[in-house]
């Protein structure tokens, strides 16, 4: 049996839309290559290579995209006071001050170019993260050194 993936409801539409536009993206790569074949006179244009190839990242990521979506398994907001799958989570660098909105996601969905950050679960920070309660300081092991976070509140 497959290993299931377990995504947010807003994780399972982003990814869905994703699918949508690579569909559409590989039609029109799919237009392109053939008028590139059949305007083409010889073997060794780079063009239709190029074309060929970024049609098969376009299928290769369809195929992906299908294959997570074929095994998600859609979660619930964990709620309660223990962070936990699709909880959204706000730390504080005590030593800074800075603040940090986090939800820790799957890997499927991971993303950092999101507000908040979706951390995926399988990320050192995320495998820190669960299990905390508001309160709770954690130690991570970054790139720049040991970095301590407090949490200070967690929503569903």
């Amino acid at each position: 049996m497959a290993r299931e993936v377990k995504l947010t409801k807003a994780g399972y539409e982003r990814l869905m839309k994703q699918l949508e536009q690579e569909r559409e993206r590989l039609q029109e790569a799919t237009k392109i290559l053939q008028e590139l074949m059949e305007s083409s006179d010889d073997y060794d244009d780079s063009g239709l290579e190029a074309a060929k190839q970024e049609k098969a990242r376009i299928e290769a990521r369809i195929d992906a995209l299908e294959d997570a979506l074929s095994r998600a398994v859609i979660i619930e907001g964990p709620g309660g006071e223990v962070i936990g799958l699709g909880s959204v989570v706000e730390l504080e660098d005590p030593l800074s001050g800075e603040h940090l909105l986090v939800q820790v996601v799957s890997p499927a969905e991971a993303s950092v170019l999101e507000t908040p950050m979706k951390i995926s679960d399988a990320s050192p920070m995320g495998k820190a993260l669960l299990g905390h309660r508001v309160g709770d300081v954690l130690t991570l092991e970054t790139p720049k050194g040991k970095r301590e976070y407090r949490v200070v509140a967690i929503r569903g």
